[in-house]
């Protein structure tokens, strides 16, 4: 089993920082229930901030992985728009894997099929 924190390829870095992403829309889903629930303005001040700084760097990574990967261009969208959505980037993550698109963290049946 590969460390989840091993950055040392362009798929281990997409997937540290699609499930990053992920993490961070967490937070600021709850940040914003609380925000809410008890009138603070400021509860989403650093979650807001903390994802919209992943949210960047997700979509620089997803456009470097697709580069260095070479994603076609329909991967390569699917990548960017599934930051969109909550917890998107985890379900394009293991549609990725399961299709061949992640390299060596692909499995070995689907890294054999075409994409």
């Amino acid at each position: 089993m590969t460390s989840f924190f091993d950055l040392s390829t362009p798929a281990k870095r997409f997937r540290f920082v699609a499930v990053l992403e992920a993490i961070t829309w967490a937070i600021l889903i709850v940040a914003m229930v609380i925000k809410r629930v008890f009138d603070n303005e400021d509860a989403i001040f650093v979650p807001g901030m903390a994802h919209g700084v992943v949210f960047v760097a997700f979509i620089l990574v997803a456009l470097l992985t697709a580069f260095a990967l070479r994603w076609n261009a329909k991967v390569t969208l699917l990548a960017l728009v599934s930051s969109i959505p909550p917890f998107g980037t985890i379900v394009f993550e293991w549609w990725a894997a399961r299709n061949g698109h992640l390299a060596e963290l692909s499995t070995e049946q689907s890294a054999a099929a075409p994409a």
